[in-house]
């Protein structure tokens, strides 16, 4: 396990221990495809989740989310107003559908954790704008990280991308809503840890960036209010007025010469190019 400083017992990776989180963010990148190739009109969601179960087994590699307090899938597969938690099960997809899918994996004890949003089909031209805009907000929040002081920076960012888009008429005069209830975190020998990540502005300016630092950066964006409810199934939450979400994550290691999305097979170089910042890779 790496160091742990600071009152909120930070786990700080070494370069061995971030190598291997990288090789549980590949066999996540190569489950959500699966998952998304898997994700079409008539399919159900449990064929979804089945598809990413498959690849991580054949891995080698263990599901993050399977029996985590009692999950009962794979990924989560949460469907239009399903911000996060949606549990698969037989609910077909239709075209029209916005589908987002959260897998986590685990390699000799460390995890990797990512999340895509997606429109099935033509889609209305507001929710394809709001997937556009929740993976503009992840590289915005990511890219903040590189160089940065404190975490505080990414939910500068993602604010920036939801407030641009707004500005621009993109969102069909529907202001889209920052998820509050649910925030990124950090990540290795366990899923969850400390720090917070939060995808919304704030004064608190987060937790110090520094080398070894594992973070899962995670805006959940929706259009229409930002309020969240938790389903009686104890997991699927939902948006309280019904607006579609988008949920987009990866994993993100701070290196000693700067960020890697561990998460990403190119490391973050595409995500990241547009703002002028380029992933450096341990050897």
């Amino acid at each position: 396990m790496g160091a742990v400083f600071g009152r909120e017992k930070i786990e700080y990776k070494t370069p061995d221990q971030v190598r291997t989180m990288r090789r549980a963010g590949l066999v996540v990148a190569d489950a959500l495809d699966a998952a998304r190739a898997a994700a079409v009109p008539g399919a159900t969601t449990a064929d979804v989740d089945a598809a990413a179960a498959r690849v991580i087994t054949a891995s080698g590699a263990k599901p993050s989310f399977l029996g985590y307090h009692g999950y009962p899938a794979t990924v989560c597969v949460s469907v239009n107003d399903e911000v996060v938690h949606g549990i698969p099960g037989e609910r077909v997809l239709v075209a029209g559908d916005v589908v987002s899918i959260d897998c986590g994996a685990i390699v000799d004890g460390w995890h990797g954790d990512s999340a895509v949003s997606f429109v099935l089909g033509e889609g209305d031209p507001g929710d394809v704008e709001l997937v556009a805009t929740g993976e503009a907000a992840l590289w915005a929040g990511i890219a903040a990280l590189a160089g940065a002081d404190r975490l505080g920076v990414v939910g500068d960012a993602v604010e920036d991308v939801v407030d641009d888009a707004h500005t621009a008429g993109r969102n069909g005069g529907v202001r889209f809503g920052v998820v509050e209830d649910y925030v990124g975190h950090g990540i290795g020998s366990a899923m969850h840890q400390p720090p917070d990540v939060l995808n919304y502005r704030t004064r608190d300016r987060g937790a110090k960036v520094r080398p070894g630092l594992c973070v899962a950066v995670e805006p959940m964006i929706v259009r229409g209010d930002q309020a969240t409810r938790v389903l009686a199934d104890d997991w699927t939450v939902v948006t309280e007025d019904g607006s579609r979400a988008s949920h987009w994550e990866h994993t993100v290691a701070i290196l000693e010469t700067g960020i890697w999305v561990l998460t990403a097979r190119d490391g973050g170089a595409a995500g990241l190019a547009p703002h002028g910042v380029v992933p450096t890779p341990l050897a």
